[in-house]
C-alpha cells in the first residue's frame, strides 16, 4: 500500500470517529470494511500521533487539552477540564437549565446542534468545536464553548458561549471557564473571540465587559423573544 492509500484509510477512520463520537472498535472496522491487521495498524498510528484515543473497546477523538484544574470556593470543589463525549447528556442538560429564561439565544442554539448531532467534539474541513466544562462531584454545572470556522478568511476568529447553572453562580466558575477558553484560543493561534447576546441579558454583557470584552455593534430588533423584538449586542475580545 502506498503512502497516499495509507493516509486515505487513516483519514477515513478519523472522519468516522469524528462523525459519531465514541465508537466501538469492531463496529468501526466493519463499517469501514478493513481487515483487522490494516485497521489495527492505522489505529495504532493515529493513537501514536495523538489523533485518536482508545479506551477498552471504544475509539474517540483524542482530547487536545487533558489538563484538569480543581479549586475550592466556600467549601465547593470545582473541576475545570475539557469536555468528553460521555459528558454530552449532562452538558446539554446544563445548558438548557442555565438558559431556561431564553436570554442567550446562541447558547440555546449550541445545545440544539450538539443534541441533534449527538457529538461534542468537532474538527473537520468545515468547522472545529471544543467545550470545557465545570463539574461538581462529576456533574456538569457550567460550560464554555468555542466554535471556529475552518474558512481561511475566518480562521483567526472563534465564537464563544459560556454559562453556569443558577445554583452554582457566585463561585468564580464563569470566570475560570472564560480564562480557560481564552488560554486555549491563544495556544491555538486565534486572534479574536466574539459572542452575541440579547440586549435584555444585561448580566451577560456586564460579565464580559468586566473581563475586557468590547461591544462592537448592536443590531436592532435582531431577536424576537415571545412577542417582543430585542436588540442583539455583539461583543468581542482581541487576544494577544
Amino acid at each position: 500500500m502506498n503512502p497516499a492509500e495509507r493516509w486515505g484509510d487513516r483519514k477515513d477512520i478519523y472522519q468516522y470517529v469524528e462523525r459519531y463520537g465514541t465508537v466501538d472498535y469492531e463496529d468501526a472496522r466493519r463499517a469501514l470494511n478493513m481487515s483487522p491487521e490494516a485497521f489495527g495498524h492505522h489505529v495504532a498510528v493515529l493513537r501514536r500521533d495523538g489523533i485518536l484515543a482508545r479506551t477498552d473497546d471504544d475509539l474517540r477523538v483524542a482530547f487536545e487539552d487533558d489538563t484538569e484544574e480543581t479549586y475550592v470556593d466556600e467549601g465547593l470543589e470545582v473541576t475545570i477540564r475539557q469536555a468528553r463525549e460521555e459528558d454530552l447528556t449532562g452538558l446539554v442538560g446544563a445548558i438548557r437549565e442555565a438558559l431556561s429564561d431564553r436570554t442567550y439565544i446562541e447558547g440555546e442554539t449550541v445545545a440544539d446542534v450538539v443534541e441533534s448531532e449527538n457529538v461534542l467534539l468537532r474538527h473537520n474541513e468545515v468547522r472545529s468545536r471544543v467545550f470545557f466544562v465545570a463539574t461538581v462531584h462529576g456533574d456538569v454545572v457550567g460550560w464554555v464553548h468555542l466554535n471556529a470556522p475552518e474558512l481561511r478568511k475566518l480562521r483567526h476568529t472563534a465564537e464563544l458561549t459560556v454559562g453556569v447553572i443558577d445554583e452554582y453562580r457566585g463561585h468564580g466558575i464563569g470566570t475560570k471557564l472564560l480564562e480557560r477558553a481564552v488560554d486555549w484560543a491563544l495556544d491555538n493561534g486565534f486572534e479574536k473571540l466574539y459572542n452575541s447576546v440579547p440586549a435584555t441579558n444585561e448580566e451577560a454583557t456586564a460579565f464580559l465587559a468586566e473581563r475586557g470584552w468590547d461591544t462592537e455593534a448592536v443590531r436592532a430588533d435582531h431577536y424576537k423573544i415571545g412577542d417582543e423584538y430585542v436588540d442583539e449586542v455583539m461583543m468581542a475580545k482581541r487576544l494577544g
